[in-house]
């Protein structure tokens, strides 16, 4: 028995249905249930919320959301030999528990979601977590589906998604996310709460959205972080060149300096230059 719920301990249930992580799928498992509830706790009370889950792999995280109080999970999992570990936690919470076999990137949640708030909440894999977050920060009309995002990424990647203007590590992820959510990073999971142990430390953020975010087009925007963020290093009155528009005319009527690089310029700098562009 484990700590939060009568399901037979991680380590048990892995060994009993020989899940190897695989390197392919870019799985890390947890082991650590309390570490799981610290997960599912960032994203705050989960009564009455259904939580889509990416890549639930044994189950760790998933056991925690539904001893947490979640009143649904949907998890989506592309590799096989997990699927009957999670249908022993789909018996053990009758009717809380959807397993959805594919992949997530190809994969369209809403159907299977009904009414009701929804979270997702999710030890992402590290090779699709990037595609999977701007594909989110993405989904039209805004605000989106989801009430919030708390996801586990490589502590690079984190630190560039809630990246202020000026840090080296802004760029068009930093952009993205800090127009359409609120980011914070929650906490960091050392390398070895994972079996196997990445090179890497982790880290969780949570994403709240914006109910107004700055007006832009997304296309215009991502074009614009594009060019700019392509030649970081260059002044913008050089990089922004590839919009096909005059760069020092689009920039005089944004009221940026034309010496300005695109690590010092602010959200509201980017959503200005995007207006012009689509205009």
């Amino acid at each position: 028995m484990s700590a939060i719920d009568d399901l037979p301990p991680l380590r048990e249930v892995i060994a009993r249905h020989g899940l190897a992580p695989k390197k392919t799928l870019g799985q890390n498992f947890l082991f650590d249930l309390n570490l799981t509830s610290r997960i599912a706790r960032a994203s705050g009370p989960l009564d009455g919320v259904t939580v889509v889950e990416v890549g639930p792999g044994p189950g760790g995280l998933t056991r925690a959301l539904l001893a947490g109080g979640a009143a649904r999970v949907v998890a989506i999992e592309r590799d096989q030999r997990c699927l009957p570990a999670l249908a022993e936690i789909a018996a053990r919470y009758p009717g809380r528990l959807t397993v959805i076999e594919g992949d997530a990137l190809a994969t369209d949640i809403r159907p299977h979601l009904g009414d009701g708030p929804a979270r997702i909440v999710a030890n992402l894999p590290y090779n699709v977590a990037t595609p999977l977050l701007t594909g989110w920060l993405s989904v039209e009309p805004w605000p989106p589906w989801f009430q919030s995002l708390t996801l586990m990424f490589q502590k690079e990647v984190a630190q560039r998604i809630v990246a202020p203007p000026g840090s080296d590590a802004y760029g068009r992820l930093g952009v993205l996310a800090g127009w359409r959510t609120e980011a914070k990073i929650a906490f960091d999971v050392g390398a070895g709460a994972f079996v196997p142990p990445p090179k890497v430390t982790s880290s969780v953020v949570h994403l709240v959205p914006r109910a107004e975010p700055l007006p832009a087009s997304l296309k215009a925007l991502e074009r614009v972080t594009a060019a700019a963020f392509g030649q970081r290093r260059k002044m913008i009155r050089q990089s922004l060149k590839g919009l096909g528009r005059d760069a020092a005319e689009l920039i005089a009527a944004a009221g940026l300096a034309p010496t300005a690089r695109a690590e010092t310029l602010s959200i509201a700098d980017f959503c200005a230059l995007a207006r012009l562009v689509a205009a």
